[in-house]
């Protein structure tokens, strides 16, 4: 039984990670931000352990997981799958919004992972940034989403150089747009129509995540990009 800590497992491309490991028996432990939907997804996963801690202040995350019980002295993965976005030219954003989406979509990241590190050299396991194409180019409107994203990127690149002596692998995948609730928000927020059947299906990026964490020992995924195929 493989033990994976879970960001974002409340929806989307997360949730489905959690049920697809789920369904294999693996042992999850979910980082949620309140205790109700603590509830909600430990009934929903059976047997899994559920940290309360609230992304967007990353510096409360030791004493969550800390305070927490039941995490295991050995984790296989820590799977990076929340993130928030919040559009705007860089003449209208205000700081709260750089703020709010540096904190969640890679300061807190970085502090997680810091703080289950030696649990992940212990099995020798893996860490998975579920990153965006936002964090390979940037576009207009998107400067603050993308900056923490690029910033992602550059937080694993230096973590699986860092991390080759402990045998911890690093890997980033990268999906284009994806029909997810946060899809249908960017949407709202651009002022367009959602079609979600244009968008790639979130359990695709699952596969793709499952791919890197499957792999053989002898290799590593390091950064794997997803993207809409043809229609």
């Amino acid at each position: 039984m493989a033990t994976h800590v879970i960001t974002g497992a409340g929806s989307g491309i997360g949730n489905l990670i959690a049920e697809r490991l789920a369904a294999r028996d693996d042992r999850l432990v979910l980082v949620v931000r309140d205790a109700a939907r603590a509830d909600d997804l430990v009934h929903a996963f059976p047997g899994s352990v559920a940290v309360v801690a609230d992304l967007a202040h990353p510096g409360a995350l030791a004493g969550a997981v800390g305070d927490a019980d039941g995490i295991p002295d050995r984790i296989d993965s820590v799977i990076h799958a929340a993130g928030i976005v919040e559009l705007g030219r860089v003449g209208d954003l205000p700081v709260s919004a750089w703020e709010s989406q540096l904190a969640v979509n890679l300061t807190a990241p970085a502090e997680l992972t810091r703080l289950l590190l030696p649990r992940v050299r212990a099995a020798r396991g893996q860490v998975v940034f579920v990153n965006s194409g936002a964090g390979l180019t940037a576009h207009p409107h998107w400067a603050a989403y993308a900056a923490s994203k690029h910033g992602l990127k550059a937080l694993a690149d230096a973590l699986r150089g860092e991390e080759v002596e402990h045998g911890v692998r690093v890997t980033t995948v990268y999906p284009g747009r994806t029909a997810t609730p946060m899809q249908a928000e960017v949407h709202a927020q651009e002022g367009a129509a959602y079609d979600p059947d244009r968008w790639i299906d979130p359990s695709s990026v699952v596969t793709a995540v499952l791919t890197a964490l499957d792999l053989p020992r002898d290799a590593v995924i390091s950064d794997l990009t997803v993207r809409p195929g043809p229609r």
